[in-house]
């Protein structure tokens, strides 16, 4: 029979957000792969946790991935650590899963610790639907493409920053979505951990003079409906009913749908635009 793969939150800062399955499994498995084993030693070793460990990171996923997949494929059960978190977020972990799907292992996740969450929870904002982008990418091309995306994202947004990098990806969030409310988590469940509701421009001040310090999580406020419905009626409010009717029924539309979809767009009823075109 084949193993099976088992995912394994583990501390974000604080040593005892830990599980009691989580240990046990950790304790029981035939090997623990690791994102740092240098790291993931201190863990072990401060649980009396004696089991196999080896790398699986960001250069070696494709290549080690093969590898613990054929272990697993031989019986063999592997847990998956990263260095902080649940792995498969934000991590390499997640092309293991995906590997480990085509060769049909079975795996489970064992909860825990996520930052984004933590952060999520505690932000002060809204919560019932949010986007988690992780660390904007490196790629110039790539990352104003995702500042694009996320100028309009309605839902409560989520990142990840180093402190060295705090400053001009502030500056960056700033030109993209304008001054918005955010909440800034430094050092999660750890001793100095922060987290205080402001604004992109009071953080872009502060930090003028201060420096960031900490790992940190930024959730920041997602774009009202409201207010992108008053833009749009703005906008179309520069053109004409005439105008406006005539872009729809050059599509094809006919003229009553014409006439449904210009109210829409305005804002108001379609027995106004009928009085008006009328008249």
């Amino acid at each position: 029979m084949s193993g099976k793969l088992y995912l394994c939150a583990t501390p974000i800062g604080n040593l005892e957000d830990i599980t009691f399955r989580v240990l046990r499994t950790l304790k029981e498995v035939d090997l623990i792969a690791a994102e740092d084993t240098r790291n993931s030693i201190k863990l072990l070793n401060h649980f009396e946790i004696k089991t196999p460990m080896t790398s699986y990171h960001e250069y070696n996923k494709i290549d080690k991935g093969m590898v613990l997949v054929e272990k697993m494929r031989q019986g063999a059960n592997i847990a998956l650590i990263t260095d902080a978190g649940t792995p498969g977020i934000s991590d390499p972990g997640e092309e293991l899963v995906s590997m480990c799907h085509q060769a049909g292992i079975e795996v489970t996740s064992l909860p825990g610790p996520a930052a984004c969450i933590t952060a999520l929870t505690m932000s002060g904002l809204p919560t019932r639907r949010f986007a988690f982008e992780a660390f904007l990418p490196s790629d110039k091309k790539e990352r104003r493409a995702v500042l694009e995306e996320l100028k309009n994202e309605t839902r409560t947004m989520i990142v990840y920053e180093a402190p060295h990098h705090l400053l001009s990806t502030l500056e960056e969030l700033r030109e993209a979505l304008g001054n918005r409310k955010m909440t800034l988590c430094r050092e999660l469940t750890k001793k100095h951990e922060t987290a205080f509701l402001t604004t992109i421009d009071d953080l872009l001040a502060y930090y003028k003079d201060s420096k960031p310090l900490g790992e940190c999580v930024l959730v920041i406020q997602g774009r009202s409906r409201k207010e992108m419905e008053k833009e749009a009626q703005e906008s179309w409010e520069e053109i004409s009913i005439e105008d406006h009717m005539e872009l729809y029924e050059k599509q094809g539309m006919p003229r009553k749908e014409a006439m449904k979809q210009v109210a829409k767009d305005r804002g108001v009823t379609k027995r106004e635009i009928y009085k008006y075109l009328i008249q």
